[in-house]
């Protein structure tokens, strides 16, 4: 199989503080036949996160920057429809990391076939069941070190990541508020998501006071996304011996000026508070306990999700910039073809 007409998404501008459509281009490009050990790849649905704003600065970080006027890149799942990869055989599915294209050429090496029979739809390998999966997986009960009975605090809590945390906190017998930006948002996570209390921070007023009340006896994890008034919130909250687990802070993604930090730091030290920063790929051990513990929730009816997704490759730059707007349930994924496992 050769010469197929694909389309994906450059980034032709870095941008400065909030993103605009125009730093980014749909281009129409025509991808050959697999070389030894490659596979193509009809994407089918592909994730945007809010790390990838990251991505988008020149400056050294855990992950190298996107280059411009490149294809950018990120997880996606898709149909194997010419291979030269035993491992990989045409009709197949995968994840993959070269998102933000409607197909790609990819090593085998670097694709992870796809369990399409485990009940759970495949755009699921890219929320519950893949990176938001386990990051909430490893950043709550390998980094906020979680103990039956804690109060567990989560900001950005019907989000991606944060949903599932609240979820698997609740599993573990604890109790957990959540904040949220829209009545909508907090309702879900009181009536789906099954937690205890949650708070609008966008109507609540003092951030800080309004955590104190929804947790009269402290807090003793806080899984951070978002940074700003909500870390501050939380610190003035902890037990002593609590812990903090910084996933994110994406209110100071998109920061053009110096953001100040919080101003009770002074705190940590008085609390003995432990707070770590993590990447979910440092933990890529845990994954086959994630994969096995979340296969069996779901199947229990004890993890559910939300997902907003947009229609064809020329949306995803708009779907990345909803996701600082605030306009996403849950995970937010693009569409790029028709999906034949359901």
């Amino acid at each position: 199989m050769t010469n197929i007409k694909s389309r994906e998404i450059h980034l032709v501008r870095r941008p400065v503080g909030l993103p605009q459509p125009d730093d980014f281009s749909c281009v129409d490009v025509t991808i050959g036949a697999p070389a030894e050990g490659q596979i193509l790849v009809r994407n089918i649905f592909m994730s945007v996160d809010p790390y990838m704003r990251g991505r988008m600065i020149d400056q050294k970080s855990y992950a190298p920057p996107f280059a411009l006027n490149e294809a950018m890149f990120g997880g996606t799942v898709g149909e194997v429809i010419d291979s030269r990869d035993p491992n990989h055989p045409v009709g197949t599915y995968v994840s993959h990391m070269l998102g933000w294209r409607e197909y790609g050429l990819v090593q085998g090496n670097e694709a992870m076939a796809l369990a399409t029979d485990s009940g759970a739809p495949l755009q699921a390998f890219l929320s519950t069941l893949g990176m938001p999966g386990m990051t909430a997986y490893a950043g709550l009960l390998r980094v906020g070190a979680l103990k039956e009975g804690d109060t567990v605090f989560v900001s950005a809590a019907s989000g991606a990541v944060g949903a599932i945390v609240c979820q698997i906190a609740k599993i573990k017998n604890c109790t957990v508020i959540g904040s949220a930006g829209s009545d909508e948002k907090c309702q879900w996570l009181l009536d789906v998501a099954g937690i205890d209390a949650v708070i609008n921070y966008k109507t609540c007023g003092d951030l800080t006071q309004a955590l104190a009340k929804a947790a009269p006896n402290g807090v003793d994890v806080y899984f951070e996304n978002v940074g700003g008034e909500h870390l501050q919130a939380a610190i003035q909250a902890m037990n002593p011996f609590g812990r903090i687990a910084l996933c994110g802070m994406i209110s100071q993604y998109n920061n053009t000026q110096v953001t100040p930090g919080p101003n009770n730091l002074i705190q940590i030290v008085g609390k003995s508070l432990k707070i770590e920063g993590f990447i979910v790929g440092n933990h890529a051990d845990m994954r086959a306990d994630f994969v096995r513990d979340m296969q069996n929730w779901i199947s229990q009816g004890k993890i559910t999700w939300q997902e907003t997704i947009f229609e064809g490759v020329d949306k995803a730059p708009d779907a990345f910039l909803a996701l600082f707007s605030g306009d996403n349930k849950g995970k937010m994924l693009v569409r790029l073809g028709p999906d034949k496992t359901n």
